[in-house]
């Protein structure tokens, strides 16, 4: 019995969904095409029927049956099918769920924030209910309905105070190699950062502690970890991938310094000068042609 990586997403094109912030979809263990947007961007509720392993954060869980899963783009996870599955997945901008700044964000929902639990075991009356949810949310996204957003997220919002219902599952546990698995964590959620696609959106995890927070650990644990797995600090891990973004943006865009700084991070130009300067023992300006 082989496992595999589940990804089961249905063909649709990156750059639209960007634009829309959602897109529902059916899924099952023969759809080969797979799209390419950035994880980061997007929450993702799932209904998906199989034996899995999902790994989630420094956690894992067995799942046998049926299960509601909800997937926040800051926390590092995976999914491992041993059986056939099928089901149905939404994705999501938090900028499409929330209609006004009084909304509560997503960080703070218990679904999907930090140190929260994000799988369900569904009965077959409750399967029965989220599956038609879904399609009709497939159904809909068709329509030229004028308020069809409205309806959407009233879909999504329905699924999530029905999920907060239920119980969640309990049967997590830890991996044995706690340093392995964390370190691996940590520069899964490094990656995901980048790259930097737009010069007005600043770089949200900058230091060891917003790192930690995001990977619900001590930033003491997570520095060891780090360094005992790769014989680098936390911090110098971060700066490098800095530094290289920022030598990709200087020598293959024309934003400006000031703004290459502010998308890494950066308030002001002279910080990132002075950032750039101690670490590479140059200025940004060098770079440019």
């Amino acid at each position: 019995m082989n496992d595999q990586t589940v990804s089961p997403l249905s063909d649709f094109n990156a750059s639209d969904l960007k634009l829309k912030g959602f897109k529902v979809y059916k899924i099952s263990d023969d759809v080969s095409k797979i799209p390419s947007y950035n994880r980061r961007d997007f929450y993702k509720i799932c209904i998906n029927t199989s034996q899995s392993l999902i790994h989630y954060a420094d956690r894992g869980i067995e799942v046998d049956g049926t299960i509601l899963f909800f997937g926040n783009p800051h926390i590092p996870y995976s999914w491992e099918a041993i059986s056939p599955y099928e089901g149905y997945a939404c994705v999501f901008t938090e900028e499409f769920l929330k209609v006004n700044d009084r909304s509560e964000s997503l960080h703070q929902s218990p679904l999907f924030k930090i140190g929260g639990t994000p799988i369900f075991n569904l009965s077959p009356d409750q399967k029965v209910f989220i599956d038609t949810l879904f399609e009709k949310m497939i159904a809909e996204q068709e329509t030229d309905y004028v308020f069809k957003d409205d309806l959407l997220r009233n879909y999504i919002n329905l699924i999530l105070h029905e999920s907060m219902k239920m119980q969640p599952s309990e049967n997590f546990f830890k991996h044995k190699n706690a340093s392995a698995r964390i370190t691996s964590l940590f520069l899964e959620l490094l990656e995901r950062q980048f790259p930097i696609e737009a010069k007005d959106s600043p770089l949200i995890l900058k230091t060891p502690q917003d790192y930690a927070q995001s990977l619900a650990v001590h930033v003491n644990h997570l520095n060891r970890s780090v360094k005992e797995i790769t014989g680098k600090s936390t911090t110098a891990h971060i700066s490098e991938r800095i530094i290289g973004e920022a030598k990709a943006l200087l020598q293959h865009t024309n934003w400006s310094i000031a703004d290459i700084g502010y998308s890494l991070g950066f308030e002001y130009p002279s910080y990132f000068n002075n950032y750039f300067k101690r670490l590479t023992g140059t200025v940004p300006k060098s770079l440019r042609m």
